[in-house]
């Protein structure tokens, strides 16, 4: 007999988190990856196609971006900004903050992160999910240990399921395979890509699959 915590009907969003081009494709995106820039693009083109296969699913997909111009930042990032010889980026207005490979339709919700890492300080975001009956949210964007990681922490202790598509993220200062591993053991994630079949289904749990976890 199996012990439930949630069924195969979840109700479920994408949710693209910060595929823009200062992140993803052009200059300032190639300085500050620490890997080959090429990673970054594969990245974008895993997380179009996860897009156009939530679509044809009729799963929802929720965009996320980020804007970094100094009025939005606090005092804290600008302090850092100067000590590190960071430039802002993602400027509102710019290329660079435009999406990028993965586009929103007119008819998906678009929401905004005023330099800040975390999705839901978008004060829209949480509401949204809620009025909209969503309970399980599958991750994809960039980057793993930064806005995915931030936000999948706050949607964990907010009662959301988790899932992360390890092939339409990367990393930027830590291994890949450390910070996937940690949102599996701390936040309870879920951690597979598009070679599943089912990627946007939240599987049932059972007993075994629970003891197995212990082990």
């Amino acid at each position: 007999m199996s012990t439930t915590a949630a069924t195969t009907a979840t109700p479920t969003a994408l949710v693209v988190v910060d595929v823009q081009n200062d992140f993803c494709a052009g200059e300032v995106a190639a300085a500050r990856f620490p890997g080959d820039p090429a990673r970054l693009a594969r990245v974008a083109e895993r997380t179009a196609t996860a897009v156009d296969r939530a679509r044809a699913l009729g799963v929802e997909v929720l965009f996320v971006r980020f804007l970094g111009d100094e009025a939005h930042q606090g005092p804290a990032w600008q302090r850092r900004d100067a000590a590190l010889g960071k430039r802002p980026k993602c400027l509102e207005g710019s290329w660079g903050a435009e999406f990028h490979a993965a586009l929103p339709r007119p008819d998906e919700a678009v929401f905004t992160k005023l330099a800040c890492f975390d999705a839901f300080l978008d004060p829209a975001f949480e509401p949204y999910l809620r009025s909209r009956g969503i309970q399980h949210l599958v991750l994809a964007g960039v980057f793993t240990d930064v806005c995915v990681d931030s936000t999948a922490r706050t949607a964990f202790q907010r009662g959301f399921h988790l899932t992360v598509l390890s092939d339409c993220t990367a990393s930027l200062h830590l291994a890949d395979q450390d910070i996937l591993d940690f949102m599996a053991k701390v936040y309870g994630a879920r951690i597979t890509d598009l070679a599943d079949e089912r990627p946007f289904v939240l599987p049932e749990l059972t007993t075994a699959t629970a003891r197995a976890g212990q082990s």
